[in-house]
């Protein structure tokens, strides 16, 4: 496991380069968000995607979302009307995930064999960078069920396993996963606050 130290403001740009190398790779990332640290894998290796649910020991059968580099980059992985992409364009970049019919690009493994999947643009260049050539799973870096913890070190002391690559950013100030919106049918439902 390699631990890179770096600022969330004014990163150095050898550890996305280091990072985005790793997920290409199959290996998994703790990465920092605008909300929580993610764990991060490229949604195209199923390998890779599976060591996120063992990591997490999380059911297989619930789906992880995924984030992407930018909101123009949500049509390549779902089908987003015109209303809906109005919705998206006023909370994201943030800390929103928004349920969509997913394209059949995204694996059904990483949706639990979904029709649906949750996308994410948070409002942090780091994040959005290491999903700049693929899309990455994010989902909270903590056991199922378990504390969400903001620092690193207390992550990974909980997860009691090594992830491949960790940005340490230090502390964030949330301990609040995003919030979820649910698109997939005419009325927009909040799924979790």
């Amino acid at each position: 496991m390699k631990i890179l130290k770096t600022s969330i403001d004014n990163f150095d740009e050898r550890i996305i380069g280091e990072a985005i190398n790793v997920l290409a790779n199959g290996g998994i990332v703790l990465y920092p968000t605008d909300t929580i640290y993610g764990l991060g894998a490229n949604i195209f290796d199923n390998k890779a995607v599976k060591k996120v649910f063992e990591i997490k020991q999380r059911s297989p059968l619930k789906p992880l979302s995924i984030l992407v580099s930018d909101v123009n980059a949500i049509d390549l992985v779902a089908k987003v009307s015109v209303q809906q992409k109005n919705l998206i364009n006023q909370y994201l970049p943030g800390p929103y995930t928004f349920i969509l019919k997913k394209r059949n690009i995204v694996p059904r493994f990483v949706t639990s064999g979904s029709t649906f999947v949750g996308v994410r643009v948070p409002d942090n260049e780091i994040a959005c960078r290491l999903a700049g050539i693929f899309p990455i799973t994010t989902t909270s870096a903590n056991l199922s069920d378990e504390e969400v913890l903001s620092n690193p070190n207390d992550i990974l002391d909980q997860l009691d396993c090594e992830v491949d690559l960790v940005i340490d950013v230090g502390n964030l100030e949330s301990s609040h996963a995003s919030k979820i919106i649910d698109l997939s049918n005419s009325n927009p439902k909040i799924i979790r606050k």
